[in-house]
Order: C-alpha cells, then structure tokens, then sequence
C-alpha cells in the first residue's frame, strides 16, 4: 500500500471580509529556511485579484470613513488584546517562515504590537487646529480627513512588525487597506487578516493580495489607490516611488542601509563587541539597521579579538532552539549572491577575519551561514558601499572621528549609525555631523519607537513623510482649513 503525501495547502488572498481563491495558476513554495520544509504555497495573483480587492476597499470606505474615531479606537484595543494572547504563537510562525531566532521574533511580535498601541490613540492623533481672531471676527479651523483606499507592500523580513507599522494607522485614520505582503513570508499576514476581522474590523477594510511583480504594479497603477507604502530593497523602493509619484500619489519607500558604527578609543570593549554582535549576526543580518560596517578609530586590536571570539562562540541553528542568535539567511539563492560579495571582498584585499562559509557544509538542509568578518575594508571596497543583507561584518580602520564621519558621509544610504564611548564632545560630534536619520550612543540597534517616525536618509527613504509616528498620521490624512466668519 503506498502512502500518498498530501498537498501543501495554497494560500488564499482576504478580499471583503471573505478567503478567496486566487485567479492565478502559478504558485510559488514557502519553505522553512532552516529545514527546507514547505509550509505552504502561495499564490502568484492577477491584477483582476487587485482590483476585486480594491472595489471591497473603496465599498468599505464608503461607510468606514464616518465610524466615529472613538470606535475606530476601539477597534485596535480589541486588536491589541488578540495580538498580545496569541503572541507565542504569532513568533513561531515568524520563526517558520523567516527563519529568525524565537527571541527575535518574540521581539518583532512585541514591537508590532507597539505600533498597535499608537494607532489605538486615534482621537489625540486625529485631533485638528484651531485658532479664533485670525483677522477681525474670523476663526479658523484645521480638521483631517482620510485618504480613502491605500496599499502597502512589505518585505520578508519583518513579516509581522512591518504591516503593522502600517494598515493599523492607516486605517484608524479612516482609510481602508490593501496589503501585499512578501511572497517569501505570506503565512503570518493571513493571521494578521484573521486577528483583525477578529477583533471587530468590517468586511473589506482590510485585504490581503499575494503575489509579485504584477500584484505590485497593478496596486500602484490602480486609480483608486490613493497611497502606497514600501519596504524593500534600494533598486525596488526607488522604482516603486518614481511609478507612484509620477501619477501624484502619495508615496512613501524605505530602501536599502548601510549602517556603521564607531569604535572609539575610550569605548568599553565588552559593551562594543555584544552590541556589535547581537546588531550584525541578529536576524542573519537581513534587517534594514543591522550592522554592517564598523569603523574602528586608532589602534584596537583588543575589539577586533574579542569580536572573532564572540563570533565563534554563536551559537548557528533553527531559531526555535532559544540558545540559537544566528540564523539562516531566507533563501538558497540570496546565499549564493551572499557567497559572491564574500569572493569579491577577498579578491579587493579584504582581510577575511572569520569565514562564515565554513558552517555551511554542518548544516546542508538550511539555508545557512556563519558569521563572516573582514578586516582593513576600505570605503571603495564594494563590500563596504553595497548592502549585502547578511551576516557579513565588514571593519574599517580611521585616524580620528573626523575620518570615521567621512565614511558615513561617503556612504550612498543614511538609515542609521552609532558611536560608542564615554566622550560628551564625540557623541555631541557624531549626532550634529553623523549623516543619517537614526543614531545610536552606546546602542546596536537605533530604530525608532512607533511614536517617532522612522527616518532614514539619502537612498535609504524615497518620499516626504516617514511611516510612524506624526509623520505616519499626515501620511494617511489630509487637511481640510475652514475659515469662518458670523458678524453679520
């Protein structure tokens, strides 16, 4: 008797209130990174996929746009509370389907869920202005008013933390929300779908479309979206702005990183080396303010040994085992494009500190690789200009502060950067010249609170208004001025 497999299940897109089917015949594998397991399939859907889910979000706007903010509210309290039951769960699915360690997908759940908390204060954030007497008798009045359907297109490796930076502001604003979430990490949005319906949401403020390229540009190009949100890469994210705002939408991208951090000669060592550590290899590296340069000012060779000794003693493996921090990188073929900047650093005269890819023969059924350190990378080495997404450390050497700024200024992306030491006159150095949105002092990872937008600069963001915080309220909203006179 043979035992028949049973298909692995395809995903269905959330359109109306209701899990439809997708009109495209192609599929593509979720695979677990570390095992190789497929999790699923998930479809590769049609711009007739997009427009469905769109007439849902333009029908629910109809009526969405008046709820009293109060209930909207109200909502995402509800919201809030289903998150925070099924927060062990909603980590193992980020630990299934991107590969990273549980207590980092714990983290992504807990800083999602943040972001929950901020949309959850809609009727402060949505407040308007007023101001009486602007001339003899005459007030005048600020109020905000919603966009109408908007879209956001998020990437693989924050699976949970990146929509929600985004369809619960927005759609707390009064908006309603297509969402189109990697094809590499599909599970974890359907869940999300799932939670907020849940939670009370009404049928088609929320909608999930899977797919690729075409859903992309059939969001971008539909005339009824009148916003997009990004994440991605640099090559991506800028095309995705030029589409968008060429036809006057609003548009906001965040792009690639290349973020350093400075060793200066006053630092404590142990504290340097774990931040560096935990900011480099964490998450495989594949995160937009990892760690990927550190520039070390004057001699130093006490960091860079106890760095590669830190570096050997990771522990490599499936996330789900608490004692692992690194992680497989998200897919076979970005290994490979991974293993071909490790040859160009070795070919520009990098030093290769720690080579990861001897790991990787210990570990054939994932996707992985160990921690991998270049020393003495110069600013026109292509490992040092270029964001490699993974847990390749590259370490510059500089005279001064001064020459170690000048790295960072040379730098084409401007996420974010950090100094460590215990000098007031650096740090106030590094903060007033340090050219990126998100600076650290004594910290690996500088990414803002859901209260504070996250600002990147230069190629790292395309647009005007960040996603977050007030920045993220004056995306989804647009303001109506009455001036009023009654003198008469």
């Amino acid at each position: 008797m043979s035992i028949t497999k049973p298909e692995t299940t395809v995903l269905k897109n959330y359109i109306g209130g209701q899990w439809v089917a997708s009109s495209g015949t192609e599929t593509l594998e979720v695979p677990n990174p570390a095992t190789g397991e497929v999790l699923a399939r998930v479809p590769i859907s049609t711009k007739e996929d997009v427009d469905q889910a769109v007439q849902a979000a333009k029908k629910a706007f109809a009526t969405w746009k008046d709820v009293p903010v109060p209930k909207r509210a109200r909502i995402m309290f509800s919201f809030h509370h289903l998150l925070n039951q099924h927060h062990e769960e909603l980590a193992e699915l980020v630990v299934q389907e991107n590969g990273k360690a549980y207590k980092e997908a714990y983290g992504e759940i807990q800083r999602g869920i943040e972001c929950v908390e901020f949309a959850a204060g809609a009727p402060t954030l949505l407040m308007g202005e007023s101001l009486s007497n602007i001339a003899e008798e005459i007030d005048s009045e600020m109020f905000r008013y919603p966009l109408g359907v908007v879209a956001g297109i998020t990437p693989f490796n924050f699976p949970m933390m990146v929509p929600l930076w985004m369809f619960p502001l927005a759609i707390v604003c009064g908006n309603t929300f297509v969402l189109k979430p990697s094809e590499r990490t599909p599970i974890l949005a359907n869940k999300l779908a799932e939670l907020f319906t849940e939670a009370g949401a009404p049928p088609g403020v929320l909608n999930v479309v899977h797919g690729a390229h075409e859903v992309v540009n059939a969001l971008i190009d539909h005339e009824d979206i009148r916003a997009i949100s990004f994440v991605g890469s640099q090559p991506v994210a800028k095309y995705v702005y030029e589409r968008t705002a060429a036809q006057g939408k609003r548009v906001q991208a965040l792009s690639g990183a290349k973020n350093h951090h400075i060793v200066m000669p006053d630092a404590d060592v142990e504290t340097a080396v774990q931040h560096v550590i935990s900011s480099a290899f964490g998450s495989a590296g594949q995160r937009c303010m990892a760690c990927s340069a550190v520039v070390i000012v004057g001699e130093n060779e006490t960091f860079v040994r106890r760095l590669k000794q830190k570096a050997d003693e990771l522990i490599i493996g499936n996330g789900i085992d608490p004692e692992v921090l690194l992680t497989p990188v998200i897919r076979q073929s970005h290994r490979e494009k991974v293993l071909g900047y490790i040859q160009k650093g070795i070919e520009e005269g990098a030093v290769l500190l720690r080579d990861g890819r001897k790991e990787m023969d210990d570990r054939p059924e994932g996707n992985f690789l160990g921690p991998t350190i270049f020393d003495y990378v110069t600013p026109d080495m292509t490992i040092a200009k270029e964001e490699i997404f993974a847990p390749v450390l590259s370490l510059l050497r500089a005279n001064d502060l001064d020459e170690a700024l000048s790295y960072i200024r040379k730098s084409r992306y401007g996420n974010g950067a950090t100094i460590y030491t215990k000098d007031a006159k650096a740090v106030r150095k590094f903060r007033e010249e340090a050219d990126a949105g998100m600076l650290g002092i004594n910290v690996g990872v500088p990414a803002t609170m859901a209260f504070f937008p996250f600002s990147g600069w230069k190629d790292s963001f395309y647009g005007d208004l960040h996603v977050n915080g007030k920045d993220g309220v004056n995306f989804y909203t647009r303001k109506k001025m009455i001036t009023s006179r009654f003198d008469f």
